[in-house]
């Protein structure tokens, strides 16, 4: 029986029980498409970056004596669609078999299940094996409750999983220390410069001008600095415990015009294509405090840690448990446009000059720039989430619908009329 297993551009996870065994029968396909470049227009640097972190999965999986078919985006044999792409190369090789590990999008989740209806084959789905949870832990946990409380959900993810606990009870004697997280960052204690790992994509840019295919924001150079594989996702977890942790909680929140990452991880693109996991930054970061305990605070290591097992699994469960609906909400009714400023980010308004500028210059804001910023003047302004939605998908190197949505519908735009947050930020007097 030959077997062809789909691996989808955030699926690049090298550590998936799929590729304990190598076998000849066995073929591993992934696909560049214009039905994941034009869907919503995107950042180019996005664009870049998930075609680079596919190829250098692809490589390894070849290194590592995988049977691989890659088609890049250009071309000839590429239908840039996800079925013809599948039938094409299912007809060519005899399979007898499909596999595909859960996608984190219901678009794409809703075609593969409709594929398989139509495929004279069998098929298989199995799980990601990234996350903590599963899709429906969330909506069984809060089963039968009115509101679905984050606090609520990440004290259990704690105990579940033994996380910062001295038994039943929290390790410090608080479960959260987000007041202690929202200091003011003055130039003081120095930030060290981020690790630019000058990937060269020279290739990929070329390949993605000569498609037209049509994107957002600004890449000077030919080079990314993001981590694109596993050697450089560790690394870049490495810096941030060496260099970082000892300060993110404290200057979380913070915000300056001069500083771009501040003491934020710049791990979230990684991550949230699978080439490293939240259980080993998670693991890593705490066996790192344990060893320093006497330069770093509790209060440093809970707010990176509830960024990770609280809010990235909640909001992936929020999903999960609300769509397709969920896409469609506009409880607010909020209709106008999204204004030009926000693809140019020509304003004389300096929050909104800096936050955008610096989305379209590094595809990355942080989330008091993604939240209390941008989001807080396009509620303000009643914009329709629809074209928020858009916006925050395409220019974001690390936005997948799964993470973006319930930030942008519920958090930021409080289109969902409080099933994520308990009233908007535009509420509140600070």
């Amino acid at each position: 029986m030959s077997t062809l297993r789909l691996i989808l551009g955030d699926q690049l996870n090298s550590q998936h029980s799929w590729y304990n065994t190598v076998s000849n029968k066995t073929t591993y396909c992934m696909f560049e498409m214009r039905q994941e470049t034009d869907y919503v227009k995107h950042h180019i640097q996005k664009v870049v970056g998930f075609f680079a972190a596919m190829q250098e999965f692809s490589r390894q999986l070849i290194s590592d004596g995988h049977k691989v078919i890659y088609l890049t985006i250009d071309d000839s044999s590429n239908h840039q669609c996800l079925e013809k792409n599948l039938k094409s190369v299912i007809d060519s090789l005899n399979i007898s078999k499909l596999e595909y590990q859960s996608p984190d999008e219901y678009r794409l989740d809703y075609q593969l299940k409709n594929i398989c209806k139509t495929l004279s084959i069998s098929s298989k789905q199995v799980d990601s094996e990234h996350f903590y949870t599963n899709r429906n832990q969330l909506s069984e946990f809060f089963k039968g409750k009115k509101q679905f409380l984050m606090e609520r959900f990440y004290r259990d993810m704690r105990k579940k999983h033994h996380i910062l606990m001295n038994g039943e009870q929290p390790e410090g004697g608080e479960w959260n220390y987000d007041k202690s997280n929202r200091n003011k960052w003055k130039g003081s204690p120095g930030i060290p410069p981020f690790i630019n790992f000058k990937n060269n994509v020279d290739s990929i840019l070329k390949s993605i001008n000569n498609c037209n295919i049509d994107t957002i924001g600004r890449f000077d150079g030919s080079t990314l600095t993001y981590p694109i594989n596993r050697k450089q996702s560790l690394e870049q977890l490495e810096y941030f415990n060496q260099n970082l942790l000892v300060h993110f909680g404290d200057y979380q929140d913070a915000l300056h015009n001069d500083e771009v990452y501040l003491f934020h991880s710049r791990l979230s693109f990684a991550m949230n294509l699978k080439i490293i996991s939240p259980k080993e930054v998670v693991s890593s970061v705490l066996d790192f405090y344990r060893l320093n305990n006497d330069e770093i605070t509790i209060s440093q290591v809970e707010g990176f840690i509830r960024q990770v097992i609280g809010w990235r699994e909640y909001m992936r469960g929020m999903y999960w448990a609300h769509m397709p609906e969920y896409k469609k909400l506009n409880t607010l009714s909020n209709q106008n446009q999204i204004p030009e400023f926000f693809w140019t980010g020509e304003t004389q308004m300096n929050c909104l000059s800096k936050t955008i500028n610096n989305s379209l210059d590094n595809a990355y804001a942080h989330h008091i720039q993604r939240l209390m910023v941008t989001g807080n003047y396009l509620l303000l302004t009643q914009t329709n989430p629809d074209e928020v939605d858009n916006w925050y998908l395409g220019i974001y190197i690390d936005a997948l619908e799964w993470v973006q949505l319930p930030n942008t519908r519920g958090m930021s735009q409080f289109a969902d009329g409080g099933l994520i947050a308990t009233k908007p930020y535009v509420s509140s007097g600070s």
